[in-house]
C-alpha cells in the first residue's frame, strides 16, 4: 500500500459527498439505469439538448472526468481510490461507443481522456488482483443491460 496522506483522504471523502448531493445522485441513478446507446443519434434521441436527461448525462460524464483528472494526477492514491469504487469505470463503459463521435463532433481528441485513461487503469489494477474480473464485470452490464432494454419492451406493450 502506498503511503496516503490525510489530504488525500479528506478529499476522497469529499468526492463521496459530492456524489451524495441530491441533484447528482438522481443523475448518476437516471444514467445507470436508462444511458445504454451505441452512437450519437442514440444520445440525441435519448438525450436532447435542453432535456432534463440531457443535463443529468452531462453531470455524470463531467462529474467522473473531473474525478478521474483528480486522481490520474496523484491528488488521491489511486489504490485507495479503485478499492473504493468502480463506478467511473461503469460509466466509462456507458461512454465508451460515444466518445469518438463526440471527439469528431467537438475538435477534441482530449474529450473524456481523462476518465478513458482511469478506466484502462482500473482494469489492469483489477486484473492483478482478481484475474478475470473485469470480463466478468462486462457480462454482468451486459446482462444488466437486457434485463432493462426487456422491461422497457414490455412496459411500452402494456
Amino acid at each position: 500500500m502506498g503511503d496516503v496522506t490525510h489530504e488525500q483522504a479528506n478529499l476522497m471523502l469529499k468526492l463521496y459527498d459530492l456524489r451524495r448531493e441530491p441533484k447528482l445522485r438522481e443523475a448518476r441513478d437516471w444514467f445507470a439505469a436508462n444511458f445504454h446507446v451505441k452512437n450519437a443519434e442514440d444520445v440525441m434521441r435519448l438525450c436532447p439538448f435542453g432535456s432534463k436527461e440531457n443535463t443529468y448525462m452531462r453531470m455524470v460524464a463531467g462529474y467522473w472526468e473531473m474525478v478521474a483528472g483528480i486522481v490520474n494526477r496523484g491528488l488521491i492514491d489511486e489504490d485507495m481510490f479503485f478499492e473504493g469504487t468502480g463506478e467511473q469505470w461503469g460509466v466509462w463503459q456507458q461512454l465508451k461507443p460515444i466518445a469518438g463521435d463526440f471527439r469528431k463532433s467537438f475538435s477534441n481528441p482530449k474529450f473524456l481522456a481523462a476518465l478513458e485513461e482511469q478506466a484502462k487503469r482500473f482494469e489492469a489494477w483489477q486484473e492483478k488482483r482478481a484475474p478475470g474480473s473485469i470480463e466478468a464485470m462486462r457480462k454482468f452490464r451486459e446482462q444488466i443491460v437486457k434485463q432493462m432494454s426487456e422491461r422497457t419492451t414490455q412496459a411500452a406493450v402494456a
